[in-house]
């Protein structure tokens, strides 16, 4: 059928004065205009090069676990990620693993650190091809309902932070953007961060590159959640703060707040 269409629309004469026309046409209806192409690769090179940092690849793997077997989750999942992130040669890092108080209960959110996408697929090949890691991964799978993994890039404005023990707890807030927007949210976040990082900063701020697409995460640390209230009310007496909340909050259709607690090995805590 669209062989079909794209045939009318090249051989009628009333349709078409010139060769030329006939050209353009069909680059229109297969590729989209010359300015709207040119547009969505000027859109794309702003992404890697304006919004995102380029240099690693954050993978968030979640876990869903079975209420009932929690504890024998946690020994098995302790046993996999401790050893890949002991291993040199797999040249992966533990960003930092944490189990979910406020939010969706019994999940676990493992957070690992690439080296860009060809340490990607450099680390998980090894893995896969490793006899020690892939039982080791697959003794926590017994204890899993559901299990998913996303790829994503820290934004270029804040790195993650290094591992560090200060205690308390984090909070992870996620917004799942209208498709087109995040640019604007990554320009208008940018210059509001400078103004809540008076009282605190984030510990990372990803973009979704890879699986559900279209979100934003940025990672908090509070010593509980006391402390969180009081500094968010000051961060609001700002008028850079409000002001990002404002405009941010309009090109995003969800936003999500989890309260996370690390667990013993996590890098991050």
């Amino acid at each position: 059928m669209f062989s079909s269409v794209v045939r009318r629309l090249t051989t009628t004469p009333a349709a078409w004065s010139s060769a030329g026309k006939r050209s353009i046409s069909v680059q229109s209806l297969l590729h989209g205009s010359p300015e709207a192409k040119k547009e969505g690769e000027l859109e794309g090179a702003q992404h890697s090069k304006l919004v995102g940092r380029g240099k690693y690849v954050h993978g968030f793997e979640t876990h869903r676990v079975k209420p009932d077997q929690l504890d024998e989750y946690k020994q098995a999942a302790q046993r996999f990620y401790t050893a890949i992130k002991d291993d040199p040669e797999l040249q992966v890092k533990l960003t930092g693993s944490w189990e979910t108080l406020v939010g969706e209960q019994d999940t676990f959110l493992h957070i690992l650190e690439y080296e860009n996408y060809a340490g990607y697929d450099k680390t998980t090949r090894m893995i896969q091809e490793s006899k020690e890691y892939s039982e080791a991964y697959k003794a926590m799978l017994p204890f899993i309902n559901t299990r998913t993994t996303q790829l994503n890039q820290e934004f270029a404005f804040f790195p993650t932070a290094p591992p560090h023990t200060e205690g308390g707890l984090f909070e992870l807030r996620t917004y799942q953007l209208k498709p087109g927007t995040l640019l604007e949210w990554e320009a208008t976040w940018r210059r509001g961060i400078e103004a809540r990082r008076q009282f605190v900063a984030p510990v990372g701020a990803w973009f979704s590159q890879i699986g559900r697409l279209h979100q934003t995460h940025h990672l908090w640390q509070y010593p509980d959640l006391q402390t969180r209230k009081e500094l968010r009310q000051k961060a609001w007496q700002l008028d850079g703060w409000a002001e990002t909340v404002s405009k941010t909050s309009k090109l995003a259709n969800t936003m999500d707040s989890f309260v996370l607690s690390p667990l013993d090995y996590s890098p991050l805590k």
